[in-house]
C-alpha cells in the first residue's frame, strides 16, 4: 500500500510540473506578440532596413567594380590621339569614375578649368546617388530604439493601471502583460537600431572610400592632360 501512494504522489508531481514547463516555454514569435502593436512596427522597420542596407550594398559593390589599369588605358589613348577609344572604354564600365572620366574627355580641347568642372559635377551627382537612401537608415538607427523605450513607458502605464484596478487583490499576473510590452519592446527597438547602425556606418565608409578612389582618379586624369602627347583635342 505504501508503494502504491508514492507510485500516485510521483504521478501527482509530475503532472504538476509538466504544465509549468509549458507555460514557461516560449518561442520567439510568442514572445515577440507579448510586446503589442509596436512590436509590428518595429518589424516594418527592420524589413525596411534590410532593403536599403542590401540595395545600398549591391549598388556600391558594383561602382567598385573597374579595372585598375584603367586610368593607364586612357593616358595610353589620349596619348595616341585615340579619343573616341578613350571614351567606348569609358561607357564599358557601369561605375562612378568611368563616368567621370568620360565626362572630362568630352571637354578636352576647352580650359583645364572647365574640364575639371566637368568632372566634379559628374562626381557630385555620383556621390548623391550612392548617398541616397542612407538617411532613411539613420533615421531607422535612431528611431527604432525610441520607439522600444516608447513600449516600454506604455507597458508600465498598462502594468499600474492593472494594479490601481486590482485594488487590494493584487496579482503577479495583472502585471505580466504590462511587463512583457515593457521589456521585449525595449529589446526590439535596440535589436533593430543596433543593425541598422552598424548597417550605416559600414556603408558610409564604403562610399569614403569609393570616393577617395573618385577624386584619385580625377587627380590622375587631370595630370594626364598636362603631359606632352599627341594633339588630344584632335578625334580620331
Amino acid at each position: 500500500m505504501f508503494q502504491n501512494m508514492l507510485f500516485t504522489l510521483l504521478q501527482t508531481d509530475i503532472a504538476q510540473a509538466v504544465p509549468v514547463q509549458q507555460e514557461m516555454s516560449y518561442s520567439l514569435i510568442e514572445m515577440a506578440a507579448k510586446g503589442g502593436w509596436l512590436m509590428w512596427v518595429l518589424l516594418a522597420l527592420s524589413i525596411i532596413a534590410i532593403y536599403i542596407f542590401g540595395k545600398k550594398w549591391w549598388i556600391i559593390r558594383q561602382a567598385g567594380k573597374i579595372d585598375k589599369d584603367f586610368i593607364n588605358d586612357i593616358r595610353d589613348y589620349i596619348h595616341e590621339g585615340k579619343i573616341k577609344s578613350a571614351r567606348t572604354l569609358c561607357a564599358k564600365y557601369d561605375a562612378p569614375v568611368a563616368r567621370m572620366v568620360e565626362a572630362g574627355i568630352a571637354r578636352i580641347g576647352k580650359p583645364a578649368t572647365d574640364v575639371q568642372a566637368a568632372i566634379e559635377n559628374v562626381g557630385n551627382v555620383e556621390v548623391a546617388r550612392l548617398e541616397k537612401g542612407l538617411p532613411y537608415l539613420a533615421t531607422i538607427a535612431g528611431g527604432a530604439p525610441m520607439i522600444g523605450f516608447l513600449g516600454t513607458v506604455i507597458g508600465m502605464v498598462q502594468a499600474f493601471f492593472n494594479m490601481s484596478n486590482a485594488g487590494n487583490n493584487i496579482d503577479i499576473t495583472l502585471l505580466s502583460s504590462g511587463i512583457y510590452t515593457a521589456m521585449i519592446t525595449t529589446v526590439g527597438g535596440l535589436i533593430v537600431g543596433i543593425l541598422a547602425y552598424f548597417g550605416y556606418n559600414f556603408l558610409t565608409a564604403r562610399i569614403s572610400s569609393l570616393v577617395y578612389s573618385m577624386e584619385s582618379a580625377t587627380i590622375k586624369f587631370m595630370d594626364m592632360l598636362g603631359e606632352p602627347a599627341a594633339d588630344a583635342s584632335k578625334a580620331e
